[in-house]
């Protein structure tokens, strides 16, 4: 029996590679394994409102982000805790959670990953009414998460010269933290709360996590002085980033954070207004999903 798949493209989503996503199925999707059909959001949040729609629909296999990690949070608010699967083709400019999968960036390849339709399980963390699929962060990491979302253009260098413009002045802030019962409190520069192990673009800030083990991995940074960037910087990318000296790693079920001042917090690639108090929790194998 064919399975019958839904792609759900969002048409300004990161570099442009899902302009030509009809004309790519088109030519690399397995006809005679998988129908499908292709809905295009348009407007903020869209995609899960056309996600939430497939589940009812009740005639979907799967439900196919095509976008970057604000598109894929977008569907897994949709369908995470039901028995609907998901799909990635990655055609953002971090693809974080696709990174960490190993599904390709190349959306041919992607589309073939789907053609085989191999399904694991991984956990996603509740953030107040909100869904993470991937990263969350608070302090500098929502800072340029809120700067990107009014940015006119996407990709690593719109994040370098937003990292860079704001790096000298953003100053540290002290948080209170329950961490499984555990109540600490620490100055930091950010805060990440990881499912996946990384940001986006191969830069592993939480080297640790692993996508279904049912915990939350908690990476404290404090602010890293510029001569120390050469030597720090670099275990972003070699997944060695709790072993810096200004690093602090928890693991945990659960985590409260009462005093996020500024309020806002980077959800998955996207800026977004939460509030001052923030309750996380993990969600263990609760998300069906496409895997090579």
């Amino acid at each position: 029996m064919k399975r019958h798949l839904l792609f759900i493209v969002n048409p300004i989503s990161g570099i442009g590679k899902q302009k030509k996503i009809e004309q790519l199925l088109s030519q690399y999707i397995d006809t005679t394994l998988i129908d499908y059909t292709v809905r295009y959001t348009e407007r903020i949040h869209h995609g899960t409102e056309l996600a939430r729609q497939a589940v009812e629909e009740g005639v979907f296999d799967a439900v196919v982000a095509v976008g970057g990690d604000g598109s894929v949070n977008d569907i897994v608010s949709g369908i995470a805790g039901t028995d609907m699967t998901l799909g990635i083709i990655p055609c953002g400019s971090g693809n974080g959670l696709a990174r960490n999968l190993k599904i390709p960036l190349v959306p041919a390849q992607a589309i073939d990953v789907l053609n085989h339709f191999k399904i694991g399980e991984i956990d996603t963390i509740t953030l107040n009414d909100r869904v993470v699929a991937s990263i969350a962060g608070i302090g500098f990491d929502a800072r340029v998460a809120r700067r990107m979302k009014q940015a006119k253009v996407r990709g690593l260098q719109a994040y370098a010269k937003i990292i860079v413009s704001d790096y000298a002045t953003y100053k540290s802030h002290t948080y209170r933290l329950n961490i499984d019962g555990e109540e600490i409190e620490r100055k930091a520069w950010f805060i990440s709360f990881a499912n996946s192990n990384q940001f986006g673009y191969n830069t592993t800030v939480a080297p640790l996590a692993q996508l279904d083990d049912g915990l939350i991995d908690v990476c404290i940074v404090d602010r890293i002085p510029l001569l120390h960037l050469p030597l720090t910087a670099p275990l972003l990318y070699l997944n060695h980033f709790e072993l810096s000296q200004h690093v602090e790693y928890f693991k945990a079920h659960e985590v409260t954070v009462y005093n996020n001042e500024e309020q806002w917090v980077n959800i998955d690639g996207e800026g977004e207004k939460i509030g001052k108090e923030l309750h996380f929790v993990n969600n263990r194998k609760n998300l069906k999903i496409i895997v090579p």
